[in-house]
């Protein structure tokens, strides 16, 4: 009974730990650097997290996650996987000559 007591703690403490970290992490796609991109994306290694940064340093920070499709390596399934774990945000622009082109104000 003690061992059933035992096994039953940890498999408890380590579905509480897996849980909050799973659900925890996010990483800004637009901020982030290769090693966090590669931690936190699932499918996504280093070459593929270096990809995108140096897409990102190229082409300006990404609208939506959606563009990270534009990154050679990744594509839609490894979007839709991390979809949860992806947040867009420092600074939503572009750079020029990537936008919809209505009204430079440059």
């Amino acid at each position: 009974m003690n061992a059933f007591r035992t096994v039953f703690a940890s498999l408890l403490l380590s579905l509480l730990m897996f849980g909050g970290a799973a659900a925890s992490d996010k990483v800004d796609i637009n901020t982030a650097d290769a090693q966090t991109l590669a931690q936190v994306l699932v499918n996504v290694g280093p070459s593929k997290a270096e990809e995108i940064v140096a897409h990102r340093e190229a082409n300006g920070p990404f609208r939506s996650a959606d563009e990270l499709a534009l990154v050679k390596g990744i594509g839609l399934a490894t979007i839709e996987r991390n979809r949860d774990r992806i947040e867009v945000g420092g600074g939503q622009g572009r750079a020029s000559g990537a936008g919809s082109g209505s009204g430079s104000q440059r």
